[in-house]
């Protein structure tokens, strides 16, 4: 396994089929006629895609596929992002991004820890920690890059160099990353092909599972919301276009920021008041956002503060399976416990845009998020004081 080129397709991947919607999608939705719930109603469809794609993935990983499932995921990547480029209609989108959300399942963060975790086992936690540090420059590398290329040659060019992008740089790092035995080892090579449908069903029998999955799901939810209309809400409250870009592009740095802080200071603290910190601290940095107005030191802290709690948080929803459910595999479960929140992250921008074309502003969606992320602090906190480990009693049934 060579962690650096799985990093390097991360950087890629997050940046082409993700950071890269929000800047492409205004002058498509102008070129297209396409209105905000057009454009943000075929994202979320594409997600929905993705959360349903998301077990069947995970369940090939864990048979031993990672490899294939990164590589073509990859070059699938790609050819969604040329087909985009020559998108002429609004019904198309809808085609067009079941397709990317597919694509998303197979090469993002999700397929890449659960590769993780089955070739280091009881060492995923650092392997996943130092991933998300590579993952954290997507944002600081492609929001930039993509708004030169608009600037510069247009939504349509600037797609087909996505898709080059993807397809040699994520493509090949995908397969360099992972040798062709990495998905066997030995540990698990012999392991039942049938053996993960106990474990599941154990694990869904968990109410922590099912409270972890809320928590996850209206993290995920905010997450995707405030992501995708970050740009247009700062814009609407009057902050200008740079300063805009600044604060969208420092939240990058602030993830890598805070997964390298936990990496060298906090490697040891249980995931537990780990996840506390960190959901309480994504509270804070929302709550700065509902008060800072046009205040650029304000925003910028919002950047910095939100940034790194994004970025410990991907952590913490890496490190829930193996250490508050199961060890055992961790592609299934994890799929299960990602797909409603891959359809939370599907529905919630649309949602957004609704309330915004009712007429009722960002405010109103900056409060619901803010909401959101409350909850999700307080199902946390409750998960956290409950055992949900299922190792044992697989171990030794009863």
């Amino acid at each position: 396994m060579r962690l650096s080129w799985l990093g390097v397709g991360q950087i890629a991947s997050w940046g082409t089929l993700f950071y890269s919607f929000p800047l492409v999608a205004v002058p498509m939705s102008a070129d297209l006629g396409a209105s905000k719930l057009d454009v943000y109603g075929a994202a979320s469809l594409g997600l929905i895609s993705g959360g349903v794609a998301a077990v069947p993935i995970g369940r090939l990983i864990d048979i031993g596929q990672g490899r294939r499932v990164l590589a073509w995921g990859a070059v699938f990547g790609a050819l969604m992002l040329a087909c985009w480029s020559r998108l002429e209609s609004r019904d198309a989108l809808l085609f067009l991004f079941v397709g990317i959300g597919i694509a998303q399942a197979t090469c993002l963060y999700e397929p890449a820890f659960a590769v993780l975790a089955r070739h280091y086992t009881a060492d995923a936690r650092d392997a996943i920690t130092r991933l998300t540090l590579w993952g954290g420059f997507a944002s600081t590398v492609f929001v930039p890059l993509t708004q030169a290329l608009l600037d510069g040659i247009g939504w349509r060019q600037t797609l087909l160099v996505l898709a080059l992008i993807q397809l040699i740089v994520a493509g090949g790092a995908n397969r360099l990353a992972i040798d062709e035995n990495d998905g066997h080892p030995p540990a698990t090579r012999n392991e039942p092909t049938a053996a993960w449908s106990t474990t599941a069903r154990r694990v869904m029998s968990s109410p922590v599972f099912w409270i972890l999955a809320i928590v996850f799901t209206l993290y995920f939810g905010a997450f995707s919301a405030l992501a995708l209309h970050l740009y247009p809400l700062l814009i609407e409250r009057g902050v200008s276009p740079q300063l805009t870009v600044v604060v969208i592009g420092l939240i990058g740095p602030a993830q890598v920021l805070g997964r390298l802080l936990l990496w060298k200071l906090g490697a040891a603290l249980p995931i537990r008041p780990l996840g506390i910190a960190t959901l309480l601290s994504l509270c804070l940095g929302l709550g700065l956002l509902h008060l800072a107005g046009t205040s650029a030191g304000a925003l910028i802290a919002f950047g910095l503060i939100y940034g790194a709690g994004n970025g410990v948080i991907t952590i913490v929803r890496g490190l829930v399976v193996p250490e508050m459910l199961s060890r055992r595999d961790y592609g299934s479960i994890n799929g299960l416990l990602a797909a409603p929140s891959l359809v939370a992250k599907a529905l919630a921008p649309v949602a957004a845009a609704g309330l915004w074309t009712s007429g009722q502003g960002y405010a109103a969606v900056l409060y619901v998020v803010l909401a959101c992320s409350l909850l999700g602090l307080a199902g946390f906190v409750v998960a956290a004081f409950m055992n949900g480990r299922v190792d044992d009693e697989i171990r030794h049934p009863k």
